[in-house]
């Protein structure tokens, strides 16, 4: 060995080697993850400015369908507020049909549709319709109303006695069970959302009904103001430096290899 050279070993390779690796790899990871979390806070802030904003009020027409997935029966289906007591809830009226989640499952007169009774001031609704086996449900089951409006359940005198239960902490109660045919209850819809209720006698005989209130309510097609279900989406920059992150990381792993299976200690050449 000559004065002036170095010794260049395996361990001081492979150091060098290790940290060439971490650096990139550590590199491409920061890189990724900001732009990620760039893309993903500008998508959700779109996403929730148009769908939790509802771009007017006007008045639905016809029917609107009612099904779609959610939370049982005890659960809200979006938005913040308790959606068997009324409170709350995403979407808006126009945004999409209710979301019931599966408090219709098993109700022999619901066929997946809201009667809308917007822009009336009073709703009768039957107690005691044909349904169920006998003389057993509400007609209709669900119907839409504005917030404001009243609506009166009509008994029919048939199926013995029936009465009207809130599901949950809600606010409608008719009280005990009766038989009496005509108007035994009604109640004025002061706030909007998804009124769920059930004749107690005959509730598991599915005689359950739900009324829909306003514009500001759980929605099938939202699920809840805000929300999406679209998941922030990659941006190509960040696919490509987290390809070229491991092309890096795996060909100075290769060169290590090939370094201590076929390489030595060796003499670098004199700086002059």
């Amino acid at each position: 060995m000559t004065d002036g050279s170095a010794d260049v070993s395996r361990r001081a390779f492979l150091r060098t080697a290790a940290g060439a690796t971490a650096v990139s790899a550590a590199t491409g990871a920061a890189a990724a993850q900001e732009n990620g979390t760039s893309t993903g806070t500008a998508t959700g802030t779109a996403t929730g400015t148009s769908t939790g904003t509802p771009s007017g009020t006007g008045t639905p027409s016809g029917t609107e369908t009612g099904t779609g997935s959610g939370g049982g029966e005890n659960g809200t289906s979006g938005g913040s507020g308790n959606e068997s007591s009324g409170g709350g809830g995403g979407g808006g009226g126009s945004a999409g049909p209710p979301d019931y989640g599966n408090w219709f499952s098993g109700v022999g007169n619901f066929t997946g549709s809201t009667v809308d009774e917007t822009g009336s001031s009073e709703v009768t609704v039957e107690v005691g319709v044909e349904a169920n086996g006998g003389a057993f449900g509400f007609g209709p089951p669900a119907v839409h109303v504005d917030n404001g409006a009243t609506v009166k359940w009509e008994w029919t005198g048939e199926g013995g006695g029936h009465n009207v239960k809130s599901q949950g902490e809600g606010p409608l109660d008719s009280g005990s069970a009766t038989s009496s045919a005509g108007v035994n209850y009604e109640y004025t819809f002061e706030e909007d959302g998804i009124y769920k209720y059930y004749c107690a006698p005959h509730r598991g005989q599915g005689m359950k009904g739900a009324i829909v209130v306003g514009t500001d309510y759980p929605t099938a097609s939202t699920g809840g103001e805000g929300e999406s279900d679209a998941s922030p989406e990659v941006p190509s920059s960040a696919k490509t430096l987290g390809v070229a992150t491991s092309f890096v990381m795996v060909a100075t792993l290769g060169l290590a290899y090939f370094f201590v299976r076929y390489g030595g200690d060796y003499e670098a050449p004199d700086v002059e």
